[in-house]
C-alpha cells in the first residue's frame, strides 16, 4: 500500500491509504548446469552481468553445479528478461573445446 500525506492550510496533517496500489510481482531468474562451462566462466559471467565479487559467484557456481540450478536475481520482469537474454548471450566458454555456446537460463515468479 502506498501512502499520501495532505497538508492544508488550517488544517490537521491527514495521512490516507491507497488500497487500490499494486505490486509489481518479481521474478526469479534462474542459471541452470551443464556440463559445458567452468566454474570460472559461471564466476566471470556472474561478476560481468550481475556485479558480483568472486566470491558471490562462486558460491553461486557451486550451487548450480550440486543442485542443477541456481537464482541469481530476483526483479521485476522487463529487467528479469534482459538479464536472462544476457546469459543466454554470454557466448561460449574459451576454456573448453567443446562449449559450443551460453549456459541456459529461465525465468520464473517469485513468491510474493
Amino acid at each position: 500500500m502506498s501512502e499520501e500525506t495532505i497538508v492544508r492550510p488550517g488544517y490537521k496533517r491527514q495521512t490516507r491509504t491507497d488500497k487500490n496500489t499494486k505490486r509489481m510481482p518479481l521474478y526469479n531468474v534462474i542459471l541452470l548446469n551443464d556440463d559445458d562451462h567452468t566454474y570460472a566462466y559461471v564466476v566471470e559471467m556472474l561478476g560481468v552481468l550481475f556485479g558480483y565479487a568472486p566470491e558471490k559467484s562462486f558460491i553461486m557456481a557451486k550451487e548450480v553445479d550440486t543442485t542443477g540450478r541456481v537464482v541469481v536475481a530476483t526483479l521485476h520482469l522487463e529487467m528479469a528478461e534482459l538479464k536472462r537474454d544476457q546469459i543466454h548471450a554470454y557466448g561460449a566458454d574459451w576454456r573448453l573445446e567443446r562449449s559450443a555456446g551460453s549456459m541456459s537460463a529461465y525465468l520464473e515468479e517469485a513468491p510474493s
